[in-house]
């Protein structure tokens, strides 16, 4: 099992690639399925799926509908073969997350807990990742409640179709 602290300092510096790589959208993306895309990267080698939301919303402190300024909000599954990562869950909300704030992920009836950093956040451990991916392919759709220093609560929801056709493409490209 990594440490939380080695698996944020992996998970860190794979985001600085991961947002480049997304602004390279055109040039590397090798598989779309659905409502997922698949990426691939070369120097390191890197692969992933990933979606943006199909419905997102804000409300604040009291639960009433709000507006914000958001970044892009996307869930991605990464596979690095050279770091040992084999489908890292990683969600970023556009937003830096409130400090110490956790985000809750529901797939059907189960609920799993990202722990956060800046704007992104991802599970506790490879474990959490393989449960985790293993109810998004079986899921429909993927929840995603987060806090933002504000207060304001965002609620994306994710479609789940094409998902396991695009982490076993990724999975198989970074083999």
């Amino acid at each position: 099992m990594i440490s939380g602290f080695l698996r944020g300092a992996c998970f860190a510096a794979a985001i600085l690639t991961a947002g480049s790589a997304w602004a390279q959208e055109s040039s590397n993306r090798v598989a779309a399925d659905t409502d997922w895309s698949v990426f691939v990267e070369d120097d390191p080698k890197e692969c992933w799926g990933v979606s943006a939301p199909k419905e997102t919303r804000i409300v604040d402190s009291n639960g009433n509908p709000t507006t914000g300024r958001r970044g892009d909000i996307l869930l991605f599954v990464f596979y690095r073969p050279n770091a040992g990562v084999d489908g890292q869950v990683t969600f970023t909300g556009g937003y830096p997350f409130a400090g110490g704030s956790t985000v809750t992920l529901q797939i059907g009836d189960s609920s799993y807990e990202l722990f956060t950093e800046g704007e992104w956040a991802w599970p506790a451990t490879p474990e959490d990742d393989t449960r985790i991916i293993a109810a998004m392919k079986r899921g429909a759709t993927a929840t995603l409640r987060g806090r933002s220093g504000r207060g304001n609560q965002t609620i994306d929801q994710f479609s789940l179709l094409g998902f396991t056709a695009a982490v076993e493409e990724a999975a198989r490209r970074c083999a």
